[in-house]
């Protein structure tokens, strides 16, 4: 299957370029990989909003290019899950979950509420029946949208980022529903960003890269043994936040801002204190006469491992070691962390403190 769009000058741009892949029942393929990369595209092309180029796609034993297709039988097949939502803002939470099965399964009204109420349930929603989207949460409005999705008894249900709009602190809300859609057998393809979540929940992972999948596997295989190394770059991603402090003046509460921001950012927020306790003890107690110094948050997805570094430059030995330190200054910080690690660079010298 391939899909090429026309730029405004008349050229053309080829975002899938001969993707091929077989689905069975019950898997869940989370689709991963850099942006641009045609991720979104590929859900919007099986579920025909946007068709492609070229190629067919088989769905129970039909090619639903073929001409006359109904697309209405498509989409009772086949839903999907937006990253923004789609709900309709003039109607309420129950109206937003009933309209389509009215208009398009053979039930009455009746019995169209009493499920959607049981899908609403379901996703934890029950109680805003009668409320309008307005009023919702960004993880409120989503779970709503899957149980809309869920009212058309499809097949198969297309995740496109349904976290990506998402504030962090209410991302793990709306996981926890797919997480129990996989449980049940639900046949789920979803693209995401976030990569514990996909190496968890998943049967298969799909890494897009240039427009192909450049790497179909199973979750321990791209995440622990990736065959191709822009696979194995892309699954390692370590995000990370440095500050130079170079004196005594440096502004450490609005690294520590920073800090918090970054713990949200990422959905470890509640990591924060933690960080800042020990970031507040080493540059306070333990590091004090020690500068310039480079201070590092990281955060590892796939190992879900968060480190603070401490590298002193132009330090040769362990400042731990130097004469007159007092081993009693680093018990606060021990009680807080799982390790603490002394390790020379070629810049300085590094206490890494690992959470």
């Amino acid at each position: 299957m391939t899909k090429t769009f026309s730029d405004p000058d008349g050229s053309t741009h080829q975002v899938l370029k001969d993707v091929s892949c077989e689905i069975e029942k019950g898997e869940v393929i989370s689709i991963i990989g850099p942006s641009g990369t045609g991720k979104s595209t590929f859900l919007r092309t099986l579920n025909m909003m946007d068709p492609p180029t070229s190629g067919e796609i088989i769905l129970d034993g039909e090619n639903i290019l073929a001409k006359g297709y109904p697309l209405n039988k498509l989409r009772q097949k086949v839903g999907m899950v937006f990253q923004s939502f789609n709900l309709f803002e003039h109607l309420n939470v129950l109206d937003n979950v009933t309209k389509v099965p009215l208009l398009l399964r053979d039930i009455t009204k009746q019995e169209a509420e009493e499920e959607a109420l049981t899908l609403l349930r379901k996703v934890g929603m029950a109680e805003k029946a009668n409320a309008m989207p307005a009023d919702l949460s960004g993880g409120q409005k989503q779970r709503v949208a899957i149980a809309r999705c869920l009212a058309m008894h499809p097949e198969v249900i297309l995740f496109d980022e349904p976290t990506s709009a998402l504030d962090p602190t209410m991302v793990g809300e709306v996981l926890s529903v797919i997480r129990q859609l996989a449980k049940e057998g639900m046949t789920m393809l979803i693209v995401t960003h976030e990569m514990k979540f996909a190496q968890d929940v998943s049967t298969r992972i799909f890494f897009m890269y240039g427009g192909y999948i450049h790497e179909d596997g199973t979750p321990h295989q791209i995440f622990e043994e990736p065959v191709h190394s822009a696979t194995k770059a892309f699954v390692q991603r370590i995000h990370k936040l440095v500050f130079e402090l170079e004196g005594d003046d440096a502004d450490r509460l609005s690294m520590l801002s920073d800090m918090s921001k970054f713990c949200i950012k990422y959905n470890i927020a509640e990591k924060r204190d933690v960080i800042e306790q020990i970031s507040t003890e080493m540059l306070t107690n333990v590091l004090y006469d020690y500068r310039p110094m480079t201070v590092r948050l990281t955060y590892g997805e796939l190992k879900e491992i968060t480190a603070i570094d401490f590298m002193v430059k132009d330090l040769t030995t362990s400042p731990f070691q130097a004469e007159g330190f007092d081993p009693k200054v680093l018990e606060p910080i021990k009680a807080l962390a799982k390790e603490i690690v002394e390790e020379p660079t070629k810049l300085g010298f590094r206490i890494k403190v690992i959470l």
